[in-house]
């Protein structure tokens, strides 16, 4: 059985939230390091809160949090990412695992999870390691485990299941449907400004985002877990409906069934697809209610149990021949599945996969060298989600160009190409990692870069902090130049990748 964070205490839960691969789970080159940052925060500011640590309102001020932008489809989509300012974010790490509250929160989630045939299978999960890699590595196999295998098994007891998310599920929260999840939206609405944990947590979310009350920061796992509180409060309130209409429909329950929840994704399992579509229907009110919207160009309903457990990405990718004789007839293949499922996690193994076949490579073809680069590109370009592995191979395939003016003058016409796409502050931190050991130098105008750089040392806006803090965050940078010193010109695998084949 694994260890979630529902199983540890007040001061492992606390310890847990300040490892800096808990703070950040944005796939970063590895020199950055905030650990460094965090830790002196923490024994400068320890369990006090904002009103104690500011000079002014930070409330007032837009960028607080430092906004990266990853585009999502090469076009005009983009997924926001926040690095939360590691001062506010050691206010809420403390707000949420005093004694008291951590309590209050766990006894919650029983409540949440009391109906057993709704099954959350995303609660964080425990670890006392500081990878940020096995970290992905977990919670990927965790997924795999709990939603992909037990979809299968299912396919024994019911004949049916209905798939469906929530459109942009973080960028939809509202901030006071936190303490609705912790105390009821009536006592919360009664009680809003109640010296509570859900009013607290609601308060210093919205003074991190501009007096904002839409929409919580993504690329933390403490917010994952604030996420999972709203979440599974509709759990709850789903539980409610279906009982309501039960007492309605006392010839037609709904008894059978088995709901799995990864987060905002569901799959509705039943023996009639009726039911089905029922439950679906009473799952859109509560999410309606809370702000939330399903996602129709995702929601299915199927027959075929054990074919549709598995993405059709994966499905596609394994029914592909994967490996071609020629390095460009595999890329090519690449492409296709890239083409075809855009941002997969099928994809990113494939990739995986190629850099392993050209790593240890002493020498290609110096006609393949330029083609390979330009579908390497081209998929980078539509391709957000793999901007570490694309760049990684980029930089192997650089490698194989012996003279430093033609790999300038190639880098510069990708970068060129690439800048194009709106968004690409973190395909620039990428990008910087493969050209940080040439001696030519390109301008990225991402902020995280410029730290790099030496031109700027702190990406968020501290001028609200009161000196002690302020001088903390002057003088501890987040670049770790130890690791940085040690780097090779090309990522290896081992840095890069998830999973080790």
């Amino acid at each position: 059985m694994k260890k979630t964070i529902l199983k540890i205490s007040a001061s492992e839960a606390r310890s847990f939230f300040l490892k800096q691969c808990n703070y950040c789970n944005i796939n970063f080159p590895k020199y950055f390091d905030f650990q460094p940052l965090l830790d002196k925060l923490d024994n400068t500011i320890s369990h006090r809160r904002v009103k104690d640590i500011q000079s002014n309102s930070p409330k007032t001020i837009e960028d607080v949090n430092y906004l990266l932008y990853s585009n999502k489809d090469g076009s005009y989509s983009w997924r926001p990412l926040q690095l939360v300012n590691p001062a506010m974010y050691i206010c809420l790490v403390d707000i949420i695992t005093t004694e008291d509250a951590w309590t209050k929160i766990l006894s919650r989630f029983k409540e949440f999870q009391s109906n057993k045939n709704i099954v959350c299978c995303s609660i964080p999960l425990y670890r006392k390691t500081d990878s940020r890699n096995l970290l992905t590595q977990k919670t990927i196999l965790n997924w795999w485990e709990e939603i992909e295998q037990k979809s299968i098994q299912y396919s024994l007891e019911y004949s049916c299941f209905l798939n469906t998310d929530i459109v942009d599920c973080y960028g939809s929260i509202y901030t006071h449907s936190i303490p609705w999840a912790l105390f009821g939206k009536d006592y919360s609405k009664e009680h809003k400004n109640e010296d509570n944990i859900g009013n607290a947590i609601d308060s210093l979310i919205q003074t991190m985002s501009y007096g904002q009350t839409n929409g919580i920061p993504q690329g933390s796992v403490i917010f994952d877990f604030i996420a999972e509180m709203v979440l599974g409060y509709a759990d709850m309130q789903l539980t409610q409906k279906i009982s309501e209409y039960n007492d309605k429909h006392p010839n037609d329950k709904i008894d059978n069934y088995k709901i799995l929840r990864y987060r905002d994704d569901y799959r509705i399992f039943t023996v009639i697809q009726e039911k089905a579509v029922v439950i679906a229907k009473l799952l859109s009110e509560v999410l309606q209610d809370l702000n939330f919207k399903m996602n129709s160009q995702k929601t299915f309903l199927t027959k075929d149990v054990v074919r549709d457990a598995i993405k059709p990405d994966k499905r596609f990718w394994n029914e592909s021949k994967q490996l071609e004789d020629s390095l460009q007839k595999h890329l090519l293949l690449i492409h296709s599945l890239s083409e075809k499922f855009p941002n997969s996690g099928s994809l990113s193994r494939a990739l995986d996969e190629f850099y392993d076949r050209i790593y240890t490579k002493k020498k290609i073809r110096a006609n393949d060298i330029k083609v390979l680069i330009s579908i390497v590109v081209d998929i980078m370009s539509k391709n957000p989600r793999v901007y570490p592995i694309t760049c990684s191979i980029l930089a192997k395939l650089m490698g194989f160009i012996s003279k430093e003016d033609k790999r300038k003058d190639l880098m510069e016409t990708i970068y060129n190409k690439l800048d194009k796409v709106p968004n690409v502050g973190f395909l620039q931190v990428w990008l910087q990692r493969i050209t940080i050991k040439e001696k030519y130098r390109i301008d990225f105008s991402e902020k995280l870069c410029g730290i790099l750089n030496g031109m700027i040392q702190v990406p968020w806006n501290i001028s609200w902090l009161k000196g002690d803090c302020k001088k903390v965050f002057e003088k501890v940078t987040i670049i770790n130049h130890e690791i940085l010193d040690q780097l090779e010109s090309t990522p290896s695998p081992k840095e890069i990748k998830i999973f080790e084949y």
